[in-house]
């Protein structure tokens, strides 16, 4: 596919890559609004979870509940959102969104409208945790493999 924006190279204002396997990647995504919010991307084109193996699926899964696993203990969020969306895009990727009582969406999707501001210092608090996520996922993944 021409000009797929998940097989184009990650720009820094996009986010970070944390970590690259042969089938997957996982990155942060540079929200302002949303901090530790991470994306597990499958690495080729395939638009549904059934175009893979069981062992692909499972892979990827996998990889999903550690990202899940490891925002839950660094952001201590009220709530984590799962999301495999993908409407625009043919890889299969998942949205692993920390949520919190006072982020700008809540308790809608982070698609939704904004219904609040959520207070500078608190995103701030989030953003300096969110920091310590790469190492913590990459450690996780190495006890997976």
């Amino acid at each position: 596919m021409k000009n797929c924006i998940f097989c184009a190279e990650l720009k820094p204002e996009e986010g970070q890559l944390i970590w690259r396997g042969d089938d997957c990647r996982i990155i942060t995504v540079n929200d302002a609004d949303l901090p530790g919010f991470c994306r597990v991307l499958w690495n080729h084109h395939a638009s549904e979870m059934t175009d893979l193996t069981y062992s692909e699926r499972e892979h990827l899964m996998n990889l999903v509940f550690v990202v899940e696993d490891a925002i839950r203990q660094v952001m201590k969020p009220t709530k984590m959102n799962l999301a495999s969306l993908g409407n625009m895009v043919p890889h299969i990727h998942w949205h692993v969104i920390p949520r919190f009582t006072e982020d700008v969406f809540f308790p809608g999707s982070v698609w939704s409208p904004r219904i609040r501001e959520t207070p500078i210092s608190m995103l701030a608090d989030r953003q300096k945790a969110a920091e310590e996520l790469p190492n913590v996922i990459r450690s996780r993944i190495s006890k997976l493999y």
